[in-house]
């Protein structure tokens, strides 16, 4: 299992090793020790979600307060999925910044986003079924989007996507400036605080 940091601290790519034969393919695609070690603290299990969606559907960009927040392992167990990272950590040094990774079958990876950062799923293929566990159940009174289109933040989609299909509760979200300005984001001293109570280092 390979595990790097996206240009966005705190948001990993991680990568298994797949083992084929003539029965088919095994491998890990979560394992909490590896994780750990990258990440600085383990990762609490509260809730696992399945999605599943039609191609150009857009989920995000979502993020919960902090604390608890809410930090999700995601990957995709049928089609494929583009997987944005967006730093909305006022104050961070990439604040306003995003990565991406392509979530499939052939390569099976998977994407760790640490609470505090906004995360957004674009689906390339009919029925991708998107699966995400997370440290903390939902919470609704706590959930926040800010808007997928939002120039000032600028994903990049796939000019081959014939649709983007998203939800009105994304097209009404408020842009980075507006969620800043209400008080909605996380800062980057408060989301560096909360990882640092969750580290076993020197415990």
């Amino acid at each position: 299992m390979q595990i790097r940091e996206l240009d966005i601290p705190d948001a990993f790519e991680i990568t298994p090793v797949q083992h084929e034969d003539d029965r088919g393919v095994f491998l890990e695609w979560y394992r909490f020790d590896a994780l750990e070690e990258k990440v600085g603290h383990p990762l609490t299990l509260r809730q696992a979600n399945i999605s599943v969606s039609r191609t150009g559907v857009v989920r995000g960009i979502h993020f919960a307060q902090i604390p608890l927040g809410q930090a999700k392992y995601v990957t995709v167990t049928s089609g494929a999925v583009l997987d944005f990272v967006v730093d909305i950590r006022v104050g961070s040094p990439t604040f306003g910044r995003w990565d991406s990774v392509l979530l499939d079958t052939r390569d099976r990876r998977a994407v760790y986003v640490a609470e505090g950062l906004g995360h957004l799923a674009l689906s390339l293929t009919d029925d991708a079924t998107f699966t995400y566990l997370v440290s903390d159940v939902y919470q609704p009174q706590r959930e926040h989007g800010i808007n997928p289109l939002d120039p000032d933040i600028g994903l990049v989609f796939p000019d081959d996507v014939p649709e983007l299909l998203l939800s009105p509760k994304d097209t009404q979200a408020p842009g980075l400036r507006e969620a800043q300005e209400l008080g909605l984001l996380p800062t980057w001293e408060q989301s560096r605080a909360f990882y640092e109570s969750l580290s076993t280092k020197g415990s």
